[in-house]
Parts: structure tokens; C-alpha cells; sequence
């Protein structure tokens, strides 16, 4: 059965809210009207009366552990995750092991996520201190894009090397995401606290550690070295007030060389909920104050942040409950961000056209991925109907992470994904999945790159 017709529901998509039907056959959406009558017999029908039809979301921030790290996650696990909570693309950074920083080990991961992701897929390439003969082979229309750590790096992918780091820019027209924290700030402040805690920090300290001044020292200078060469800059997981002056709301999404991205927990948490989460909520860059939150949400809601993410990234319990020295920084969040949102939302802060915004279509802008982030005629059907009234609670027997737990354990949410459709399958329906078919790797229109 190819043909499958979504009515009554009210659909989001470029800013308004539309009640109407969508009409699905094979992998693409063929058409969108006020009432679509039956094509055939053979039609499964959705009845999506009170139900919110959102595209698809894309994270453009994850990571999903594999390969190396297997304990902790893997692209089978963390998709099926991501597609119920809404998350039908994902875009993977390369810090695994081994970590992608040649074409034959991207690749690999790439053959990884063919066999095992429920959602679409793309994965980028590690730039290095001395790989860059190797990132320049990367294909622009098959590939995210190159990731940069200038900050809190694994194994070899601080790139610290400002030469090197100039040639990167200056080489290619591929977008380039970065990480920013400046390390010898964070290593100052570590060593002060060492001398006077020894290891058992308070985890109160890490925004201390990881402060507003690595963040800012950071941003600035990857932001003066893009306008320098031109590059086309992408700023991950914005953690102060203070950086979001750096980005500008003045042109379209689609024009900016500099775009900016915040993560779900930089919104949701603060300072104050590390007495309660502890190391649960240590993240690089770390949670800050209430201002900080406000000034993000603030930069955001007036279009100088772009991109709301995830930086999905699960450690095991066990690793987490280390003391602060011992315990990694980062948590899973792919099947809640969603949920977190539409809470807010309905508490007034943020319309669900913006949330549509900066989940589905600024990503796809971004990027430039082809046929994706919109409800539209020809593109593919990743759709997502919500029930925006349907009350549930983050418990222990709910959550599809492989670690087992969440940060948002205990919290209830308003608003549950009933549906979400992955090139025209339905692949998640109201808590069952379909494990025969997998997501498809994403194709980018880019030119000149």
C-alpha cells in the first residue's frame, strides 16, 4: 500500500497554520488542499482531526556513539529514539572511534546508519591539525559538512593550530561547524579549582569553569576568522547572552555566511538545576545562569539564533554518577526536545510556527538538504502528527535510549507524537515502530562547493 492520506489535520509549515489534508504515495508527498477525496480503495487513511502535521525535524547535532562506543549508544538505538520524538534526519559528528577524519572511515559510518537508522542520516567529516588534504576530497552534495572542535575535543580533534585552522577556512566553501570554547581559558580556571578541591569540584563550578569569557573568546575569534576568508560558518550549541551579540537578525537565513544554533537544554535548564541534576546536566559548553537562558531564548525568538538542536550525546549512569573530574559531559535528548518545546509552548514562549522554523525548515535552509523540512508538493514525506493535548511523563519504562535515562526523568509533558513518517513510511504509530525499513542517507543542492 503506497498511498496513504492524512486529513483534518492542522498543518504547520512556512509560518501559518493551515487545516487540510496531505496526500502521500511512495516515498513523496503529491499533494496538500483543504479536502482530498479517496484516489483509491487501496488508501490508508489518517484521521488527524486535532492533531498538529509538522515536516519532519532535522538535528543537525548529534552523537550517536558508533562506531566505538557502543555501550553508551548506537545509530540503531538512537534513531529509533529520534523518530519518536518526532526527529526523522539527523546529522552525526565525527568523534567516534574511530573518529572521522578520512573518507574511507566516514564512509564506513555511513554504511553503518544504511543497515541499522530508522531516520534519514548524514554524518561529517573531522577536521584536524594536519588532515586537510584529506577534508578537502569531502563530496559537498553527500556529506553535512566538516566539523571543527576549537574546544573540548576527543583524541586528536582540538584544532589548535591557528595556520592550519586559517588554511581550513580559506580552503573550502563546505559549511563549517564548530565547537567553541577556548581551552586555555578552561584549563586556567580547572587548575584553580584542582588546588583547591582536588577532584571532588563542585559540579556548581562547571559553568565557572567552562565560562561566559572560553565561549566568548572562542565564537569571536572563529566568527573574525570566517568574515576574514569568507567561509561559510555554522556555531554550534550557544551558551551565553554575550555571544548572541555576535549574530545578526538583518538578512535572511538563506543569505547569512554566519548562522548560529542553541540546544534544547541551553533553553530548558539553568544554573539552579545543577543542585538537584548534579552531573546529569554537565554538558560542554556548560548550562549558565537564568540570563544567559533569557538571552538566548530572547536571540532566538528575534532570528539571530537560526537552529534549535539537541547535541544528543549519552554516557552510560554509571559514568555519569563519577565525581566532576571523572564524569563526561553530555546527555541524551533526542526523543524529548520535541516534547520540551511544545511544553513551552504552550506556556506561551514560543509559537509552534517558530518551533516549525527552527526544527525543520533552517536546518533543511542551512544545509541546503534536498527535499526535506517542508510540507511540500515532491518532497519526501517526513511528516509528524502530534497530539497536542495528550498529558504522559518521563519514566524509566519510556525511554528508548540506550543508557537507560534522562535528564527530563520525572517531567511531564503536554503534548505526545502520535505518528512520524520517514520518506513516506510510517515508521513510529502511537508507540509501535516498524523495523523493516531504514532511512536514507542526505543529499545536499549545493553548487560551487
Amino acid at each position: 500500500m503506497s498511498l496513504i492520506l492524512i486529513k483534518n489535520a492542522q498543518i504547520v509549515n512556512e509560518g501559518k497554520i493551515i487545516e487540510g489534508d496531505v496526500l502521500i504515495d511512495g516515498e513523496y508527498i503529491v499533494d496538500i488542499d483543504t479536502s482530498i477525496s479517496l484516489k483509491s480503495s487501496n488508501t490508508k487513511v489518517i484521521d488527524a482531526e486535532g492533531k498538529y502535521l509538522i515536516p519532519g525535524a532535522i538535528d543537525d547535532q548529534v552523537h550517536f556513539r558508533e562506531p566505538g562506543l557502543t555501550h553508551k549508544a548506537t545509530i540503531e538505538t538512537e534513531s529509533k529514539a529520534a523518530i519518536a520524538g518526532g526527529i526523522t534526519s539527523f546529522i552525526e559528528m565525527p568523534n567516534t572511534v574511530p573518529q572521522a577524519t578520512t573518507q574511507e572511515l566516514l564512509e564506513q559510518k555511513f554504511d553503518i546508519a544504511s543497515k541499522s537508522s530508522y531516520a534519514n542520516y548524514s554524518f561529517m567529516f573531522g577536521g584536524t591539525n594536519d588532515n586537510l588534504e584529506e577534508l578537502l576530497k569531502t563530496n559537498p552534495s553527500n556529506v553535512a559538512g566538516i566539523k571543527l572542535f576549537l574546544g573540548s575535543s576527543t583524541g586528536n580533534m582540538l584544532v589548535d593550530d591557528e595556520n592550519v585552522l586559517e588554511k581550513i577556512f580559506s580552503s573550502t566553501k563546505m559549511l563549517i561547524a564548530v565547537h567553541c570554547e577556548d581551552e586555555t581559558t578552561i584549563k586556567n580556571n580547572l587548575e584553580t579549582y584542582l588546588q583547591e578541591y582536588g577532584d571532588e569540584i563542585p559540579i556548581e563550578l562547571h559553568p565557572k569553569i567552562r565560562s561566559e569569557e572560553a565561549c566568548y573568546i572562542s565564537s569571536s575569534k572563529a566568527i573574525k576568522l570566517a568574515k576574514k576568508t569568507g567561509a561559510r560558518l555554522h556555531v554550534f550549541h550557544l551558551s551565553t547572552a554575550k555571544e548572541t551579540e555576535l549574530f545578526t537578525n538583518k538578512i535572511p537565513v538563506e543569505k547569512k555566511q554566519i548562522t548560529a544554533e542553541v540546544c534544547v537544554h541551553h533553553l530548558w535548564f539553568d544554573e539552579s538545576d545543577y543542585a538537584e541534576k548534579g552531573t546529569f546536566i554537565k554538558w560542554n559548553p556548560a548550562i549558565k545562569t537564568t540570563k544567559d537562558k533569557e538571552g538566548l531564548w530572547k536571540a532566538l525568538l528575534d532570528d539571530r539564533i537560526d537552529v534549535i538542536a539537541t547535541d544528543h550525546a549519552p554516557h552510560t549512569k554509571e559514568e555519569k554518577q563519577q565525581n566532576y573530574t571523572k564524569a563526561p559531559s553530555g546527555g541524551p535528548l533526542v526523543q524529548h526536545a520535541l516534547p520540551a518545546l511544545l511544553k513551552v509552548y504552550r506556556n506561551g514562549k514560543i509559537s509552534i510556527e517558530k518551533i516549525v522554523e527552527k526544527m525543520c525548515h533552517n536546518p533543511a535552509k542551512i544545509f541546503k538538504i534536498e527535499k526535506r523540512g517542508f510540507i511540500r508538493k515532491g518532497y519526501y514525506a517526513d511528516l509528524v502528527l502530534i497530539d497536542i493535548a495528550s498529558p504522559w511523563t518521563v519514566t524509566k519504562d519510556n525511554i528508548l535510549y540506550k543508557c537507560g535515562w534522562s535528564p527530563f526523568e520525572g517531567t511531564t509533558f503536554y503534548s505526545k507524537i502520535t505518528h512520524t513518517f520517514v520518506n513516506g513510511n510510517l515508521i513510529y504509530d502511537n508507540g509501535k515502530f516498524n523495523d523493516t525499513i531504514k532511512g536514507k542517507r542526505l543529499l545536499f543542492n549545493r553548487t560551487n562547493e
